[in-house]
């Protein structure tokens, strides 16, 4: 059997309007999975949302979540741990401000599924890459 899908692009996976269609909420998933914790220990000391994008990121990871937000957590996670995006962080001060506002898009439309055991959690993990 052959498909004529085309294979799925990296901004395909970070489109809002496509982050409830399974296979890119699969694809984000996989991302995050693979490279969210990487990009936290790298960055956790530089960016002063830390706390806040752990904390979605135990919200998207929690059963309790609904899958529309979580889909879209998973989106702005993606995003995140994503090398190219509209401010490559590379750039000292300004590279991580695309990232803080989809960060604050997110909390901002879906904070209410952000519990205080995500915070707990986030503020567990936050502690713990300080020890190491």
């Amino acid at each position: 059997m052959t498909t004529n899908a085309k294979p799925m692009t990296p901004e395909d996976a970070l489109d809002p309007s496509r982050a409830l269609v399974p296979s890119v909420q699969q694809v984000n998933e996989v991302r995050v999975q693979k490279g969210f914790w990487p990009k936290i220990r790298r960055t956790a000391a530089c960016i002063p949302f830390a706390r806040q994008v752990i904390s979605v990121y135990y919200t998207a990871r929690d059963p309790e979540t609904p899958m529309a937000a979580k889909g879209i957590m998973l989106g702005g996670l993606a995003y995140f741990i994503l090398p190219i995006d509209a401010i490559p962080d590379v750039f000292a001060g300004i590279g991580f401000t695309d990232d803080a506002a989809v960060i604050a898009a997110l909390i901002a439309t879906l904070g209410t599924h952000i519990k205080r055991r995500h915070k707990d959690q986030a503020d567990a993990a936050l502690e713990r890459l300080r020890d190491d």
